[in-house]
């Protein structure tokens, strides 16, 4: 199997993963932790793992120069990101939070044309165009599950989350283009623990263990070790294959990867208007994944 499709399976199977996150960690907060309390606990989580795997990698020295690039890497793609993330989960759907994602490709590939001049080529815009109508359906008519306390807000952070992560995806490329991963990555999230450590100590210390049911302790293992740790690793790996437009076009497959959980737990039902959806989403990842002949 070449380099590019294991690249196309490792983006994919990230996309499952966050697309089981939206439910999972919704139902962790803000019930048992507040938002800022759990990104600290995930963040942390990370560190100890990516510290803890780098002992066994081949070392690479990184040159003070790139730290600048680092620390906005951890401030794009780890800090903001996910204060901005979990505070607009734990005030909108699971459904609509994963929609919302959606437009993160659009902003890559402006972002992308803008700052590293990439050319924007026709089939890739007209895929980004197809996914983003069948997400629109998806949010218009398709039922959202779960309680939105205040959605209008919710959105809006998720929405400032994806113009985060759409500039970590640009700025993290240089670094892959020089560097191993592992290298890199336990910086990013090192100087990302840092940045969240004053937004969440306190609502991490309000956390009450003891009253946290067993289920509740599984689903915050999962949210570190698979939505956090696993899943950027796979992001850089797939990113070392492949353009940030084509990764952030994987983004497309969260809401439905979000239904399909939903409905299997019997919190939404399937309908024709998610089944179109879901088709023109995968039209879309299939244009802009596509390599030239």
């Amino acid at each position: 199997m070449s380099k590019r499709n294991l690249a196309l399976i490792g983006a994919t199977l990230v996309s499952i993963i966050y697309g089981v996150t939206f439910t999972i960690a919704k139902d962790v907060m803000p019930f048992y932790i507040d938002a800022y309390g759990f990104i600290l606990l995930r963040v942390g989580g990370s560190v100890l793992l990516f510290w803890l795997v780098w002992l066994f990698m081949p070392k690479e020295k990184i040159e003070i120069g790139d730290f600048p690039r680092i620390i906005a890497a951890a401030f794009f793609g780890v800090a903001f990101n996910m204060l901005t993330f979990f505070k607009g989960l734990s005030l909108t759907s699971p459904i609509s939070a994963a929609v919302i994602m959606v437009s993160t490709p659009m902003i890559v590939l402006t972002l992308s044309a803008i700052i590293m001049k990439e050319r924007m080529q026709k089939r890739k815009v007209f895929g980004i165009i197809l996914g983003l109508i069948g997400t629109a359906f998806l949010i218009l008519y398709g039922k959202s599950i779960g309680n939105a306390t205040n959605a209008g807000l919710g959105n809006f952070l998720v929405l400032v989350n994806a113009i985060s992560y759409g500039f970590y995806l640009i700025v993290v490329k240089k670094l892959m283009d020089k560097y191993n991963a592992f290298t890199f990555v336990k910086w990013i999230y090192l100087f990302g623990f840092l940045m969240v450590l004053p937004f969440g100590w306190s609502q991490f210390q309000a956390v009450d263990w003891a009253v946290i049911p067993a289920a509740i302790g599984w689903k915050i293992g999962f949210v570190v070790i698979f939505s956090t740790f696993f899943t950027y690793l796979l992001n850089l790996l797939s990113m070392k294959e492949l353009k940030p437009t084509t990764v952030a076009v994987f983004i497309y497959l969260q809401p439905l990867f979000a239904t399909i959980f939903a409905i299997s737990l019997g919190k939404d039902e399937l309908s024709l208007v998610k089944i179109a959806s879901a088709l023109l989403i995968f039209t879309g990842v299939f244009l802009v994944t596509m390599k030239k002949n």
